[in-house]
């Protein structure tokens, strides 16, 4: 049984990420999932002056220390005009500052979300290319296009789709054991 840290790159109360990541957890058994829902987790911008003045902030500190403790982590990233959300590419300043392995021996099933047709694809590329210089593995991505008219009471609806989901986390799972 290994242990799974899911969590989406997304700040927003209502963030369809955070929704996909929740449904994909839903899919896992015997391993221990921790989920956590980063709209809770208000982090300042990152600034070297901020870092030389006040050090790392604790919430900041206690992901990483969380982060390293899985072998697993489930993560689904926003996109905002193409890339990363700026919280999200803060909270990786962050952390890679406070570590720049913070990610060393992390399995990484990487996902994204969207309204639109491309499925947040930019963003999942460019966080795909960044995680390994922080140390994780990505071992599979899979990208949910058109959310709304994809993702109905909790689920992906359209069966290819849901294929593609099911087998990419499974590759994720098989990594695991």
């Amino acid at each position: 049984m290994a242990e799974i840290l899911a969590l989406a790159g997304s700040n927003s109360s209502t963030s369809i990420n955070f929704k996909l990541v929740r449904y994909t957890t839903s899919l896992v058994q015997g391993h221990d999932i921790q989920e956590l829902n980063m709209a809770q987790h208000p982090f300042p911008m990152f600034s070297e002056d901020l870092e030389k003045q006040e050090g790392y902030p604790d919430a900041l500190v206690d992901l990483k220390d969380q982060i390293q403790k899985v072998q697993g982590l489930i993560l689904s990233v926003n996109e905002h005009n193409g890339n990363p959300s700026a919280y999200f590419k803060n909270v990786l300043d962050w952390l890679s500052r406070i570590d720049r392995k913070f990610l060393d021996g992390t399995k990484v099933f990487l996902m994204s979300a969207s309204g639109g047709k491309r499925g947040g694809i930019g963003s999942l590329d460019v966080i795909e290319n960044m995680l390994p210089r922080f140390g994780a593995e990505i071992v599979s991505t899979f990208s949910l296009p058109s959310f709304h008219e994809n993702f109905k009471d909790g689920n992906i609806i359209e069966n290819e789709l849901k294929e593609k989901h099911q087998k990419a986390l499974d590759t994720f799972l098989q990594t695991l054991q």
